[in-house]
C-alpha cells in the first residue's frame, strides 16, 4: 500500500483564536482562497466532531469530507475517499504568543491508487495546500489589522 504526504507550515501575525475562527468556518473558505469553489456542510451550521461537508474545488471532482478528529480551537482532520485512495486533510493552529500563531496544513493519501493520484494530481495538490496557507495568512492578518484599528480609534 502506498502512502504519500505533503505538509506546509506558516506563521501568522494574528491571535490563534481568530485564525481558528477563520479556518474552522469551512463554508466561508471560497471567500478567501481560490482553491475552493463551494463548501457546504451536510449537517448543522458549524463544523464539529461528527461533521461532514461537500467540497467543490477547481480541477477536482466533488468530494464529501468527513471529520475524523476535532479539537475545537486547535485542530481538525477530515477524510475523503475515492476508488483506491483514502485522503486525509489536517489543519492545526498552535499559539506562539498572544498575537501570533503557527498553522500547519497537510494532506496525505493511502491506498492502492495513492501513487497514481500523486503522479497526476500531486503538483496541483501541493499548490493548493500552499495557496490555502498563504491565503489564510493574508485573510487573518488583514482581519487582525482591521480589529486593531477599530480598537485603537
Amino acid at each position: 500500500m502506498w502512502y504519500m504526504k505533503f505538509e506546509t507550515t506558516i506563521d501568522i501575525n494574528a491571535p490563534a483564536p481568530e485564525v481558528w475562527s477563520v479556518l474552522a468556518d469551512v463554508t466561508r473558505w471560497p471567500d478567501w482562497t481560490p482553491t475552493m469553489n463551494e463548501v457546504r456542510l451536510l449537517e448543522g451550521d458549524r463544523l464539529g466532531a461528527a461533521g461532514s461537508a461537500e467540497v467543490r474545488q477547481p480541477k477536482l471532482p466533488k468530494a464529501v469530507w468527513k471529520v475524523t478528529e476535532f479539537d475545537d480551537g486547535r485542530r481538525f482532520a477530515w477524510a475523503a475517499g475515492g476508488p483506491g485512495v483514502h485522503t486525509v486533510g489536517d489543519h492545526v493552529v498552535e499559539p506562539l504568543g498572544a498575537d501570533r500563531c503557527r498553522v500547519r496544513l497537510g494532506i496525505e493519501t493511502t491506498g492502492a491508487m495513492s501513487r497514481l493520484f500523486w503522479l497526476f494530481a500531486g503538483n496541483l495538490t501541493r499548490r493548493y495546500v500552499t495557496l490555502e496557507a498563504d491565503s489564510l495568512k493574508r485573510r487573518c492578518e488583514a482581519r487582525s489589522t482591521r480589529t486593531e484599528e477599530v480598537t485603537s480609534s
